[in-house]
């Protein structure tokens, strides 16, 4: 089956990045407006293949109708290795900022988690191979472009890369709701660092929870005390932001 990605922001961002090759542009014909006829001249500049459909033809390659008039054929989203992301980090002479997700599986959250990790500056995104939502069109959508530009990392076992990240000097915290946790906005996150977010529902397993410097907990007012796994990875890094920018 044919790995599409849709929507003309995303598919602007891929015409843009570095990541997975184009292959083919595929377009509502006739009633286009100038936004779709900018990716086509993108297209012919990059001297891809171009296609043109009718809407209801885009709608069952998609498998929905919100692709905007354009689909983007790509080759195989390829995953980088975890010695390739710290040599990386290494060559850019950058204090590390990595995010690990164990458990992610919601597209929607997945793809939000990855746009905020790119826009905060994260050098690449740790996911466990099987304990995360695999990288689809949903996600790709929801991240917007950041996947073009961001580097993801699929590991084996996340507790042992917690272990080869502290090796490497990186202190290693993790997201956590419960008593004890240190108050996000009272640690000093400055310097090599990885945050550590867990599922949407259970959180962080407990060898995960083991496997890090320190808990951090995000202080809440209302009477529902927990938040979407998304919106707290957010806040999280921009406090690591703004902690460095100072």
């Amino acid at each position: 089956m044919a790995d599409y990605l849709y929507g003309i922001n995303p598919i602007h961002e891929a015409f843009q990045g570095d990541g997975r090759k184009p292959l083919e542009l595929l377009v509502v014909g006739g009633d286009r407006n100038d936004r779709l006829d900018d990716l086509v001249t993108q297209a012919k500049q990059q001297r891809l293949k171009i296609n043109f459909f009718e809407r209801r033809e885009l709608d069952r390659l998609a498998g929905h109708t919100h692709h905007q008039g354009a689909l983007l054929k790509l080759t195989p989203f390829n995953y980088v290795d975890l010695a390739a992301l710290l040599q990386q980090w290494h060559v850019s002479e950058r204090s590390a900022f990595f995010l690990l997700l164990d458990g992610i599986t919601d597209p929607h959250n997945f793809g939000a988690i990855l746009r905020s990790a790119e826009v905060a500056g994260c050098q690449g995104v740790i996911v466990a191979k099987d304990r995360s939502c695999p990288v689809t069109s949903v996600v790709e959508k929801a991240a917007a472009g950041a996947l073009s530009h961001l580097l993801l990392c699929q590991v084996t076992n996340l507790s042992r890369t917690l272990d080869e990240l502290k090796g490497a000097g990186i202190w290693c915290y993790g997201l956590a709701g419960e008593a004890g946790a240190q108050d996000l906005f009272s640690t000093n996150l400055r310097g090599n660092l990885a945050l550590v977010v867990g599922s949407e529902g259970k959180g962080l397993r407990p060898n995960i929870r083991k496997h890090c410097d320190a808990l951090l907990s995000i202080p809440t007012s209302g009477k529902i005390n927990s938040l979407n796994a998304s919106v707290a990875t957010g806040i999280a890094l921009f406090e690591v932001v703004r902690q460095n920018s100072q």
